[in-house]
């Protein structure tokens, strides 16, 4: 069912308005012209170009690392398979902070990255947030939350070495690579 409901949602992507309108039965406002240029903080797997740019198809006009302040990363989706994945999640959290990569897409782009992401159906909808780049240049973003558990899992080893290697691709800091190796990963 979540297979076809992702072809149905890649169709519809491909119509702003039947977008606007799908969005609008969900509850999700799609505001703003198709072409117009926006921000969107990737957190997982989509900081790795084989996840963002090969597997979604996205084509950004620059990206940069940035981060989130108030969220802290956290892998307390249920994936698949079932208690072998976990797909990272923010969560709110004045204390933390969530470093990603910045990438500046139009919002018809945003469309189709929400179809591959399962958004207006299921598990993530759009957050829109402050961020900042690594020089501090405040930036709004969107980005993907979820409604989590309340317990973490463990991530697979092959999303967790997405993180890190998009990570380190993209100039995260040190620190924050250091804390995603710390993650244990699914046996």
């Amino acid at each position: 069912m979540q297979k076809i409901l992702l072809k149905f949602s890649g169709l519809i992507a491909s119509s702003w308005a039947l977008s606007w309108c799908l969005y609008r039965l969900h509850g999700i406002r799609l505001i703003g012209p198709p072409r117009e240029e926006i921000w969107y903080f990737a957190y997982g797997a989509n900081m790795h170009d084989s996840a963002f740019r090969e597997r979604r198809g996205m084509c950004p006009r620059e990206w940069r690392p940035g981060r989130v302040r108030g969220y802290r990363l956290r892998f307390n989706i249920e994936g698949r398979p079932r208690g072998k994945a976990a797909p990272a999640n923010l969560c709110a959290d004045p204390a933390a902070e969530v470093w990603g990569v910045l990438y500046k897409i139009t919002r018809r782009d945003l469309v189709r990255l929400d179809a591959t992401e399962g958004v207006p159906w299921w598990r993530y909808r759009p957050l829109w947030l402050d961020a900042e780049d690594s020089s501090g240049m405040a930036l709004q973003a969107v980005t993907y939350i979820a409604q989590g558990d309340e317990d973490d899992r463990n991530p697979s080893l092959r999303y967790l070495t997405l993180l890190r290697e998009g990570a380190r691709a993209h100039g995260l800091p040190e620190h924050y690579i250091r804390f995603l190796e710390q993650v244990e990963h699914a046996r």
